[in-house]
């Protein structure tokens, strides 16, 4: 038995004891896995903070917290192990080294086996996986937790935990959040749609699509001179390089509770993304020429640059807010964002004109009254306190429409995203690392079945979509535009000639465009355009991928009967 202080002692019962003696509470190895599963979970699963004080609840002191956080099982068990069923936990806990007594686990790991392969038929749990990912985490609480009111210890049983027995009396909320964990997590496993895996299924997606879902990131407006944030010489990048400001992190210049304090840091680096004088990349032309067809759901753009709008979409969701309008973090007062827009290209940070007047006006109201107040008493004490008044008075800071870290994204995206999971036929990624959540979880809240397509530079390799295409965004984009045979529109304000973007029938699109054509990697879903960053993610699917070619082969000669000729067959008939 592993207690908090890293000793093994052998409680009286499986379940957290107390010591009569006033010794420290010891707790069981499932309990120190499981916990330690839960509390990683926070960190990809919203969480609030009554949760984490009653997953906690029962911990002596913060020491011991941060025994059961930082234990030795840390070497041997991560949070994967929080789906193990629990005949498997044996030999985990085993494997890791941290009990001197297995058999004072073995009652209670049986105890749990019995209930976990009674609980769901396997039909019964293929129904619920299949509810999960195609109608979503919200679909599958109202349906299984409210209207059929299944127990939560049930339920977990269906994705494979149990829960061991002092997890299971935790409030309502914070069972929730073991089915959200264990939901979460299977929805991050969606497997490959087998069927499509070529440019030209893409092709076809594109053409069939009805009701199109396109996710776009910085990645899309890097070509029109707007840096992303977290290359090697992204906007993160240039400010720890100028050195400027001493921040711990340089995502605190979008830090809401640092901008209050300092929001000379965002001001200092805004222009660099302000949308002023750039113009519409051909991938935003691309999402155009999709909602001209009549086939584009919702754009879904985690940028700020508002350059969808410029470029004339008008189904699209600016998740993360944009420069088009400002509001004052005093007053609340909102404005056009264009009104700040000087202030912005000089690098000042734009005060509230209103919270401005108002303080001007209260300065004389309160000159005018110590004047008459000083003329009638003659006293000088009116004056000494007039600073102080002068400052109870503030004056709010402009602040764009840009949801910074530490603010809520608005309900538009929540009603958005529940409005179109049940209407998008094909979703197509361009541009994003998507590292940021919540516009991150898109890809797996929306059904499984619905085709992804993902256009970016580098591999994304937390997420398994059908096709995969590496390299400049734009050239991918204006590759499948010619395969499409759509011309892309004009960028915005420019009278441009473009070239007909038809077939030749002698030469290739990449002799067209002087470019090269794209390769694929082995037979695998994976293309690379020029520009594409694939590294040893693309080396590593082109040796498994070769690997499974000659497993296949070799299978297919040992399947091979020889022919036989007539005195063989004669001989083994007889």
């Amino acid at each position: 038995m592993c207690t908090l202080n890293g000793q093994h002692n052998v409680p009286n019962d499986h379940e957290t004891a107390a010591r009569d003696n006033g010794k420290p509470k010891t707790y069981s190895a499932l309990y120190a896995l499981q916990l330690r599963a839960f509390i990683d979970a926070a960190e990809d699963v919203d969480v609030d903070p009554d949760t984490i004080e009653d997953l906690l609840e029962g911990l002596e002191d913060r020491d011991e917290e941060e025994e059961v956080q930082e234990s030795d099982l840390d070497d041997d068990l991560d949070s994967g192990n929080l789906a193990l069923p629990a005949h498997e936990w044996h030999s985990a806990i085993e494997e890791s080294g941290d009990l001197d007594d297995l058999e004072v686990e073995t009652e209670v790991i049986e105890q749990l086996k019995r209930e976990a392969d009674g609980a769901w038929s396997k039909e019964e749990i293929r129904k619920m996986m299949h509810h999960l990912k195609e109608r979503g985490m919200s679909s599958f609480v109202r349906e299984y937790v409210i209207t059929q009111n299944i127990p939560i210890v049930k339920l977990l049983f269906a994705f494979g935990i149990s829960l061991c027995p002092e997890l299971r009396n935790k409030q309502p909320q914070t069972m929730l959040y073991f089915l959200r964990v264990a939901m979460s997590k299977e929805l991050h496993l969606r497997e490959k749609l087998s069927q499509y895996n070529t440019i030209a299924d893409a092709v076809s997606l594109i053409q069939a699509s009805k009701r199109m879902v396109v996710l776009t990131g910085a990645g899309i407006s890097v070509s029109c001179g707007i840096p992303d944030f977290r290359s090697h010489n992204g906007l993160y990048a240039m400010l720890k390089e100028r050195g400027t400001y001493e921040l711990d992190d340089p995502q605190q210049m979008f830090d809401i509770h640092y901008f209050r304090e300092n929001p000379a840091v965002f001001y200092s680096f805004a222009s660099q993304i302000y949308p002023s004088n750039f113009i519409p990349s051909p991938c935003h032309r691309f999402i155009k020429a999709i909602e001209d067809r009549g086939k584009l759901l919702r754009n879904y753009t985690q940028n700020i640059d508002t350059l969808e709008t410029l470029t004339g979409i008008t189904r699209v969701l600016q998740c993360h807010g944009s420069f088009a309008t400002a509001t004052c973090i005093q007053c609340k007062r909102r404005i056009p964002g264009n009104e700040i827009e000087k202030d912005i290209m000089e690098h000042r940070v734009p005060f509230c004109t209103v919270c401005v007047e108002a303080k001007r006006a209260a300065e004389e109201i309160r000159q005018v009254a110590f004047r008459k107040k000083a003329k009638k008493r003659g006293r000088k004490e009116w004056e000494e306190g007039s600073d102080e008044e002068d400052e109870a008075i503030p004056v709010g800071v402009m602040k764009p429409d840009i949801t910074f870290f530490g603010e809520k994204l608005a309900d538009d995206f929540d009603h958005a995203l529940e409005d179109d999971r049940d209407k998008v036929d094909l979703l197509i990624v361009i541009g994003t690392s998507l590292k940021v959540s919540p516009v991150s979880e898109i890809l797996s809240h929306l059904p499984h079945s619905v085709p992804q397509i993902l256009i970016n530079k580098t591999p994304v390799r937390h997420i398994n979509p059908d096709i995969v295409l590496l390299g400049n965004a734009d050239d991918i984009v204006q590759h499948l535009c010619e395969q499409l045979a759509w011309e892309l529109p004009p960028p915005v304000g420019k009278r441009l000639e473009v070239p007909s973007l038809a077939r030749s029938a002698k030469r290739t699109s990449g002799e067209m465009m002087g470019k090269p054509e794209p390769t694929r990697v082995a037979k695998s879903h994976v293309w690379l355009f020029e520009g594409a960053e694939g590294g040893k993610w693309v080396r590593d699917i082109e040796k498994r991928f070769l690997e499974e070619n000659v497993e296949s082969e070799s299978r297919a000669m040992q399947g091979r009967v020889p022919n036989e000729g007539p005195e063989v067959k004669k001989s083994r008939t007889g």
